[in-house]
């Protein structure tokens, strides 16, 4: 009897210790928190809702401060998406993608015998889509922002004028790119000067460009002396955007995918990002398992969390693209008959391979240089936000005139179906080139809720690594009970279905866990592994208060009060 009471209180402890969340190790602010790339953008935002302001006054500050603080992914000259979360529990989306000029067509980066030009939607004029960053922040403004938008924008000017001091990895960044920025814009630009770490670096011809929407919103930049100096540039360096290609841009408010894992409720990105798509098959083929028992990173995780990778991105790569063109069978895809279909062939015992699991002959190695930030203010208000230029510093084609950097987002379009391009992607019939049609994206800005309350802001770099980083950061909260930060800096392992082959960060995986993953039949990916994604991640305590998680991997920053 006396064991049995002793074994009852063990388990009753044992379920009370697993209730209990992570001791907070990031920075803890009672109020309001910015978590992003860089110290002076998240300071921005940060007190931007100091001083009164919404956390949609903060996403315009803190995503123009990326602009000046963080060039190789913050931009005026590329886009992304958003998604947001009222305190009322309101819900909603904005995609502020770039789109493909009015003259593209399906055949632009093509030679006469049908091959894919090198380069030519990577580098250059001729690989960038039409901007939709400033579009996407005026009209988060437009509907939801609480102060003038020069209360919003002075700061993000006064910044660019006074300039930022260079940072270690923003030097070797700077360094590593200077050619190929040099080899696209001659040797007079701005870029290529040499900058170590602790020089400042002014932008006064971006601060005119900030002044132009300050004094117009939307229409300075998109009609008007910016546009028609932008248009030019572009088309005389050999690009196909037009002044009538930025007149005609619009963002566009979208429903994002909601989906219950447990007990938490999954709000993220709806297409044409296929990030909550693709992570909502994930946790669903996920679930039914205990993966908190198998334990944190585990043999038997790694091997449940790739074999749903696998079938998730298989499906990513063959149906999903700009929903304003093509029928998406989302309904079907994330259907739990469909996703337990998917697993039916699964087994701890061996890894299935990539060649038996369909769909389509695609493969997805998608640019990495993203940025992301999350926002909460002190009204409980949630944003979370990704934004690109696709490659680092974009198509790496500068306008000194004007201030920045333009995207190759171009090159996230399948430049022919069935041809890999230069990230060695191969695209599907639905991800073709089409005027005024956006590309597929992997960014996936997602929002969290538990038991119907605000609970997590996650979302990160990474190209086609990204929703592998935020499901892992949400399993690392959720299943395995680690605190923010932990979340944050824990190792991260991916898959992508094609190359099949699981790679590892370099840190944080024994050579054990390898050999019993080879053991089971996976290929490990050898030799050297880029860091994957760099993910800013807010939680939200019991207590009310709020714990940034500010990736080391980058110069990624929290800022709250």
């Amino acid at each position: 009897m006396q064991r049995l009471i002793l074994v009852t209180s063990l388990l009753l402890l044992f379920i009370n210790c697993k209730q209990q969340p992570a001791i907070p190790t990031g920075l803890v602010t009672e109020n309001a928190m910015v978590v992003s790339a860089r110290e002076e953008a998240s300071r921005i935002g940060s007190e931007i809702m100091e001083k009164g302001g919404n956390a949609f006054d903060a996403m315009v500050a803190t995503e123009l401060a990326l602009a000046v603080a963080y060039p190789f992914a913050g931009n005026l000259g590329g886009g992304g998406f958003m998604v947001y979360r009222k305190n009322t529990g309101d819900i909603g989306a904005i995609d502020y993608r770039e789109k493909a000029p009015l003259s593209a067509h399906k055949d632009m980066y093509l030679d006469s015998l049908g091959n894919v030009v090198p380069d030519m939607s990577t580098v250059g004029a001729t690989a960038v889509g039409v901007p939709g960053t400033v579009a996407g922040v005026m009209e988060v403004h437009k509907k939801f922002g609480s102060l003038p938008l020069s209360d919003i924008m002075k700061p993000v000017i006064a910044l660019a004028k006074k300039g930022l001091i260079v940072t270690e990895k923003q030097a070797k960044r700077l360094e590593s790119y200077r050619e190929r920025i040099v080899s696209v814009n001659g040797d007079s630009t701005k870029f290529a000067n040499v900058y170590k770490a602790g020089d400042t670096i002014k932008y006064p011809a971006l601060a005119k460009t900030l002044e132009k929407i300050l004094e117009k919103g939307r229409d300075g930049f998109y009609t008007g002396e910016v546009a028609k100096k932008l248009a030019t540039f572009i088309q005389e360096k050999g690009g196909f955007v037009t002044e009538e290609d930025l007149t005609k841009y619009e963002a566009k408010w979208r429903q994002p995918i909601v989906f219950k894992y447990k007990d938490l409720s999954i709000i993220s990105m709806s297409p044409p990002s296929s990030g909550g798509a693709t992570i909502n098959q994930i946790f669903k083929m996920v679930e039914p398992y205990n993966i908190s028992e198998y334990g944190h990173n585990s043999v038997k995780s790694v091997q449940l969390f790739t074999e749903a990778s696998r079938r998730a991105y298989a499906d990513r790569n063959y149906f999903l693209g700009d929903p304003d063109f093509v029928d998406i069978p989302l309904g079907e895809l994330l259907s739990d008959s469909y996703l337990k279909e998917r697993m039916k062939n699964f087994s701890f015992d061996k890894a299935t391979l990539s060649s038996d699991v369909s769909h389509g002959e695609v493969e997805i190695v998608e640019s990495s240089e993203t940025t992301h930030y999350s926002i909460i203010d002190s009204e409980g208000n949630a944003v979370s936000a990704t934004t690109t230029l696709n490659g680092g510093y974009g198509s790496k084609l500068y306008s000194d005139e004007l201030g920045f950097f333009l995207n190759n987002e171009m090159d996230d379009f399948s430049a022919k179906p069935g041809i890999p391009n230069m990230f060695g992607l191969i695209g599907a019939e639905a991800n073709s080139i089409a005027p005024e049609k956006r590309m597929l994206s992997s960014m996936t800005p997602t929002i969290v809720e538990k038991d119907g309350k605000l609970f997590l802001v996650v979302g990160t770099p990474g190209g086609s690594t990204i929703i592998t980083a935020v499901a892992q950061t949400i399993l690392n909260v959720y299943e395995f009970n680690l605190s923010m930060q932990e979340a944050v800096n824990a190792p991260r392992f991916h898959h992508q279905w094609l190359p099949d082959l699981i790679s590892f960060e370099e840190e944080g995986f024994s050579d054990e866990i390898k050999a019993e993953l080879k053991q089971k039949g996976y290929k490990i990916h050898e030799g050297r592994n880029r860091i994957i994604g760099k993910v800013d991640a807010i939680r939200v305590l019991p207590d009310g208060s709020l714990e940034g998680g500010a990736d080391k991997r980058g110069d990624d920053t929290a800022v709250g009060f």
